[in-house]
């Protein structure tokens, strides 16, 4: 597993019986989180002292309860192994949500040292690219990256992360478009990139409304996205929430679709948070990487 350790405005402090204590930069924040199913004692006196708190509803979703004034939003920097640093607007949604996945970070600093290391101009698609954080990082490397996501609100906050960050000038093409017809249209328009990043949700809605599962989905998608590729793709980065999609389920995909075409080596892990109490580290989704 892969610990996202290099954080200095986040910090996993504690978590027990299904919640997980958080501090991000001076806000500390309860949430829900599924893969906490032991039940230990709580080691933080912040549990007793936090600004929100995230309770689940049995009927589904759940609320904030705020129990100390917090700003409407605020700012947390990460400092890339490149160098770089990027800045993200953080506040609470009713979805339990911050705007941020901070696991993901282990990520933003693969592929920034990939880009940064080819030595040549590399053109990134981000799919289902929520607020920006691979854009950012791929961006901050020297990439031109196209963020798409079909989220109008979801991209605007991408691109305020991208002005805080001082990337605004920067080549990013913004899109809000559903995922797939995107890529669909991109293939038959001839348009090709080195790079490819999805981080497509657990479950959805085809263009009939009809429900989709990921499981069900998934190959028939990185198979569609590989061919935006160009003749000579640099990485293909899979990452899943999903829990019935193990790291090695994706990386089978992953070889099977590119490996015969591109040559290269897969490779894939968990990623998780380092938990401060317990010194252990939870486990916060899979990632698949297809390499040169």
């Amino acid at each position: 597993m892969r610990a996202a350790d290099k954080w200095k405005d986040y910090r996993l402090e504690d978590c027990t019986c299904s919640e997980k204590l958080e501090k991000w930069k001076d806000i500390v924040l309860i949430r829900p989180d599924p893969q906490v199913i032991w039940k230990t004692e709580r080691h933080s006196s912040l549990w007793n002292n936090a600004h929100g708190h995230y309770h689940r509803s049995d009927k589904g979703g759940g609320q904030w309860d705020f129990r100390r004034k917090l700003p409407e939003s605020w700012n947390i920097c990460y400092d890339m192994e490149i160098g770089e640093r990027l800045i993200f607007n953080i506040r609470p949604t009713g979805f339990k949500h911050t705007g941020l996945f901070p696991e993901q970070a282990v990520n933003w600093d693969y592929m920034g040292n990939l880009i940064r290391n080819s030595g040549r101009k590399i053109s990134v698609l981000n799919l289902f690219a929520y607020t920006g954080g691979a854009t950012l990082a791929c961006s901050a490397a020297g990439a031109e990256v196209c963020h798409v996501d079909a989220s109008k609100g979801m991209v605007a906050w991408a691109r305020d992360n991208a002005a805080a960050s001082g990337l605004s000038d920067n080549p990013i093409r913004w899109i809000v478009d559903d995922c797939e017809k995107f890529v669909a249209r991109e293939i038959k328009r001839g348009r090709r990139y080195d790079a490819v990043i999805m981080d497509p949700p657990s479950y959805g809605r085809g263009p009939n409304q009809e429900v989709w599962k990921l499981e069900d989905c998934i190959y028939d998608l990185v198979k569609l996205c590989s061919q935006v590729l160009s003749d000579d793709p640099l990485f293909f980065l899979l990452n899943s929430y999903t829990t019935g999609l193990s790291p090695s389920v994706m990386s089978y995909i992953l070889g099977e679709t590119l490996i015969e075409r591109f040559g290269g080596t897969v490779s894939a892990d968990e990623i998780g948070l380092p938990v401060v109490s317990s010194g252990f580290v939870l486990p916060c989704g899979s990632t698949a990487v297809w390499h040169r």
